[in-house]
């Protein structure tokens, strides 16, 4: 038997669906019918425009969950690289100190010789 979140989730999408159904098929404005159902009229907009968004029609600014994936996981990726190319900067870094270091030391047992 699912628990009380899962059940108030199943819920809440269904109460979505039938809401954003309401507007496509009555002919009211988001605003009548969020009025209607006692929800917020910005609440059932956003429902409205994330599902013409799932269903692939035009709406600028708005992803498909799909997109949305896509885009966290190149986010996560791009984070990933930026920090793989900070350690191999610091290492650069690093390895080129010590190549000035082993230089010097080695002018300095040169001239220590010659002396």
């Amino acid at each position: 038997m699912p628990g009380g979140k899962q059940v108030h989730e199943a819920v809440h999408r269904r109460v979505q669906a039938d809401a954003i159904v309401l507007v496509d098929s009555s002919g009211k404005t988001v605003t009548a019918v969020a009025r209607e159902l006692g929800i917020s009229s910005a609440s059932l907009r956003s429902w409205c425009r994330k599902a013409k968004a799932e269903q692939g029609e035009d709406t600028p600014g708005e992803l498909s969950s799909a997109e949305r994936e896509e885009l966290e996981r190149l986010r996560r990726e791009n984070r990933e690289q930026q920090q793989t190319i900070e350690v191999l900067r610091k290492s650069a870094r690093l390895l080129r100190e010590g190549e000035r270091e082993s230089g010097r030391e080695r002018e300095n047992r040169g001239s220590s010789r010659s002396a």
